[in-house]
């Protein structure tokens, strides 16, 4: 999953605010040296107390966190080594379509697509933002595989995959003294069969 927060760290790393006082003349003057509120790259003074930054800011803390317990989880698994990009491209697009379609299901159970935390701030809720990422990974995802021409180029493969197979079974047939209609009945089978996987 990528880090879609920038150059933000981990919620618990301090950060310094990233704004910079107001020199004289109206200048840019030197960086504000106070620690950036929790998931933000500013300070309390320079915006971060503002109720859209500050759910942004609890948004961005809770992807982060979502973020780095996915990352742990998938440190556990023994992840094999991808031998068709094709067709692993292919079954990526199925689990993007599936995990866009999950969340569709979360989205419209929602009674509210906003609610007001504790704070009296209006927050939209994750399932939304969530399912809207889903739908930008999705068109990125079809996009490609439209880019790729991937069914095209998976039907080249399986007509290769044939046509080596059914060279095989006629080497075969050849060698075990097999010719005529025998042979071609043969191969007649192998073909059905080789349609039918």
């Amino acid at each position: 999953m990528a880090n879609l927060t920038g150059n933000l760290r981990a919620p618990t790393e301090k950060r310094r605010c990233t704004a910079h006082k107001k020199g004289k003349n109206g200048e840019k003057g030197e960086r504000c040296q106070a620690w950036a509120l929790k998931g933000q790259t500013v300070c309390r003074v320079h915006g971060g107390a503002a109720r859209q930054n500050r759910a942004a800011g609890e948004r961005r803390v809770a992807e982060e966190r979502l973020e780095a317990d996915t990352r742990r989880a998938l440190a556990r698994l023994d992840v094999p080594a991808v031998e068709n990009p094709l067709t692993a491209l292919s079954q990526l697009a199925g689990q993007v379509i599936a995990w866009k379609d999950a969340l569709a299901d979360r989205v419209n159970e929602l009674q509210q697509i906003r609610y007001t935390d504790d704070k009296r701030a209006e927050q939209l809720r994750s399932e939304v933002a969530l399912y809207e990422r889903a739908l930008d990974r999705c068109v990125n995802v079809l996009g490609t595989i439209g880019r790729l021409r991937i069914d095209e180029r998976l039907a080249a493969i399986s007509e290769q995959q044939a046509t080596v197979v059914i060279g095989a079974i006629e080497a075969a047939l050849a060698h075990a003294g097999v010719t005529g209609p025998e042979a071609s009945a043969a191969k007649a089978v192998a073909a059905r069969h080789l349609r039918a996987v």
